[in-house]
C-alpha cells in the first residue's frame, strides 16, 4: 500500500476479516486477474494444509469455498485498478498496473 501512496493513487483498503469476500467477488476478481483459484492460496497457511488444499485434485469450486470460509488463506494484497487485478506480492506485480 506504500506504493500505491508514494504514486498518489488513492484506494479503499478492504479488511475482508471484517468484510468478508463473497465467492461471488472471488469469481470477479478472478476474471479481472486472469488468475485462477488456486492463485490466491497462501500455501504456508497451516489452513492450506489442515484442509487438504495441496492435494492437486481439489477442484476450483473447493479452493474458493476455502478462500471465504477462511479468509487467511487469502493472498495479499490484492490490488485491482482500471478493472485489472494482481496479487501485491512482488511489488512488481503492482507496478504492472500504471
Amino acid at each position: 500500500m506504500k506504493l500505491l501512496e508514494e504514486e498518489g493513487v488513492s484506494f479503499r483498503r478492504v479488511n475482508y476479516f471484517l468484510e468478508p469476500l463473497r465467492k461471488e467477488d472471488l469469481v470477479a476478481l478472478l476474471r479481472k486477474g486472469g488468475l485462477v483459484p488456486r492463485d490466491l492460496l497462501r500455501t504456508r497457511d497451516k489452513s492450506y494444509r489442515e484442509m487438504g488444499l495441496a492435494d492437486p485434485n481439489v477442484d476450483d469450486d473447493t479452493v474458493l469455498d476455502a478462500l471465504v470460509a477462511e479468509p487467511g488463506l487469502l493472498q495479499r494484497p490484492i490490488v485491482e485498478r482500471s478493472g485489472r487485478v494482481v496479487i501485491g506480492r512482488p511489488l512488481e506485480n503492482v507496478r504492472k498496473l500504471f
